[in-house]
């Protein structure tokens, strides 16, 4: 039997119709629904104000939905960069206050989209991976804040951490166009790739007035000294190839040299060290029978022989890190990743934190005039020795170099460390792995050249007219170990105090006894053998186990 099925205009109706009065009903909530759905998407996703939210958060906002900030052309340009900026002249501490915990405060300003008065973007790439990874970081630690009334530092979401990618001036008049900019004061600016072709600047070429810099290619002309901070160039290998840590020692290369592009003198230097010393040097090059891309980036090739990289890094005991077009190589990263030791030849080049770590413990840095001379100078520096370095340099890229993240906080720390010094990390603490695992005791190598951070006492004379007391008392004063300071106060107002006195040079009897002396010198000689030099003689560095080649007076110890 089949049952029967009515039929409608609109073909078989298999459910029976609704009443009039319900189907009103539905149609009625239904709509009260959907009005409420696209209430709620409306006020989630309209562009709210800036300033309705201070707290910086990418994932809050993207990009495309930063508000729009028209740069007049006529809008100021800040200071090209003063040179003689220092911390107690370009930085207002005060800002930073009393803080219980000795932390800085640190604010983000909210992201923004600058272009010019045609719409033009100030840069070509607008927010890089690695600059909101930074920000990231930031925010999420304990030095960010989100009041800005708090803060002591304040970063730009501007990223300029490629100077290819921006227009200079531009960029300079939305730094100024910042609300707390004040000329830079207490600023903070990321840059990792300064300069551009042809003379490839070793800072920032953004005018930038008194703010502070933390760049990836300082030079000792551009480097304010206890102002900018020296950082690395990030290496993007470092968070996709996963080096695992190698056990320190002997490698299949003594020697390696991975860099691709670098100057033909350094090349033909380095082919004729090869040919000297055959397999315990290997000199690779970019491969050039690979299509540009990816692939090419992680490969390296030598006579058609081709090799991983960063992988091979970890197959040589020391690795060659020379200039490029920049001082400042993302190569350093990739070889302390690979706990291979860097042979560093980039002269007057700020090494990455150079304030707080000490680089002999993880490298050796040769002069770039002694790169024949190269492998004599590694082959001097002990076994023992070189094992230590292998692990200090993995090590530094752990707690330093391996991310965005590892790069900004220490950053930070460094600038923490100059506003509260009496709560400031030790060299230990900066130099030091958390936990030892080779030894209980540290090697007497790496002892640091520099005694324990200690205030001292500051003395106080009070005279008036009498010389010969006031001479004795400095004298005996000056003896005590602890003494910082020796202030003398002169309360003759009718009369001058004594010349000074900090050395004995200007002893007439000393300058009669040096003469003689120099004479004397010349008479054995047969001509004058003094000679002016622009070399520094460090009375300490004579004795570390340190290449002699490396040292300008080995025997300034005999003296």
């Amino acid at each position: 039997m089949c049952a029967s099925v009515k039929y409608g205009s609109r073909g078989p109706a298999l459910i029976p119709r609704m009443k009039t009065k319900h189907r009103i009903y539905y149609i009625t909530l239904f709509s009260v629904v959907l009005l409420g759905l696209i209430a709620t998407g409306m006020f989630q996703f309209w562009p709210h104000s800036i300033e309705s939210s201070a707290e910086w958060s990418l994932d809050r906002r993207s990009v495309h939905d930063a508000p729009l900030v028209r740069i007049p052309m006529s809008s100021p340009i800040p200071e090209r960069g003063d040179l003689s900026c220092r911390m107690h002249t370009c930085f207002d501490v005060y800002r930073c206050g009393y803080n219980p915990k000795n932390k800085i405060k640190v604010y983000i300003y909210p992201l923004q989209r600058f272009v010019d008065e045609v719409g033009v973007p100030i840069s070509s790439t607008g927010l890089s991976r690695e600059y909101n990874d930074l920000l990231s970081a930031i925010s999420d630690s304990d030095f960010y804040t989100d009041d800005v009334t708090r803060a002591c530092l304040f970063i730009p979401s501007t990223d300029v951490l490629n100077q290819n990618s921006l227009r200079i001036r531009e960029t300079a008049q939305a730094l100024a166009m910042l609300p707390r900019w004040d000329k830079g004061m207490n600023h903070l600016l990321f840059n990792m790739l300064p300069g551009g072709p042809p003379d490839y600047n070793t800072a920032l070429d953004v005018p930038r007035d008194r703010a502070l810099l933390a760049g990836g290619g300082f030079s000792t002309w551009t480097y304010r000294q206890g102002y900018d901070v020296s950082i690395p160039v990030y290496s993007p290998l470092s968070a996709e190839v996963d080096l695992p840590e190698r056990q320190p020692g002997p490698r299949r290369y003594f020697i390696l040299s991975s860099q691709t592009a670098i100057h033909r003198e350094y090349r033909v230097e380095l082919e004729r060290l090869k040919e000297e010393n055959g397999e315990a040097l290997l000199l690779l090059d970019k491969c050039s029978n690979l299509s540009q891309g990816l692939a090419s980036v992680r490969k390296r090739c030598y006579k058609g022989q081709v090799y991983d990289y960063p992988q091979i890094l970890q197959e040589s005991s020391f690795c060659v890190v020379l200039r490029g077009a920049r001082l400042g190589q993302a190569t350093l990263s990739d070889v302390l990743q690979a706990g291979c030791v860097p042979v560093i030849m980039a002269d007057s080049y700020i090494l990455p934190f150079s304030e707080v770590l000490d680089w002999k413990r993880a490298s050796v840095v040769i002069p770039e005039e002694k790169l024949p001379e190269m492998y004599t100078i590694l082959k001097s520096i002990p076994h023992r020795q070189v094992e230590e370095m292998q692990r200090q340099a993995r090590w530094f890229w752990e707690a330093y170099f391996s991310s965005m993240k590892a790069i900004g906080m220490t950053t930070l720390q460094i600038i923490n460390d100059r506003i509260y010094p009496y709560a400031a990390r030790t060299y230990e603490e900066w130099n030091n792995p958390s936990v030892v695992k080779w030894s209980s005791v540290n090697s007497p190598l790496f002892l640091p050249l520099i005694p324990p951070r200690s205030p001292g006492f500051t003395a106080v004379v009070l005279t008036y007219d009498r010389i010969e007391s006031l001479f004795r008392v400095i004298t005996e004063i000056s003896k005590v170990p602890s003494l910082a300071k020796l202030l003398v106060v002169w309360n003759n107002q009718n009369k001058s105090p004594p010349e000074a006195i900090d050395g004995l040079s200007l002893d007439q009897t000393h300058m009669v006894e040096r003469s003689e002396c120099i004479n004397k010198f010349a008479s054995v000689f047969g001509t004058m053998p003094l000679k002016v030099v622009e070399h520094r003689a460090d009375p300490v560095l004579y004795k570390d186990d340190f290449p002699e080649k490396l040292k300008s007076f080995p025997n300034i110890g005999s003296l």
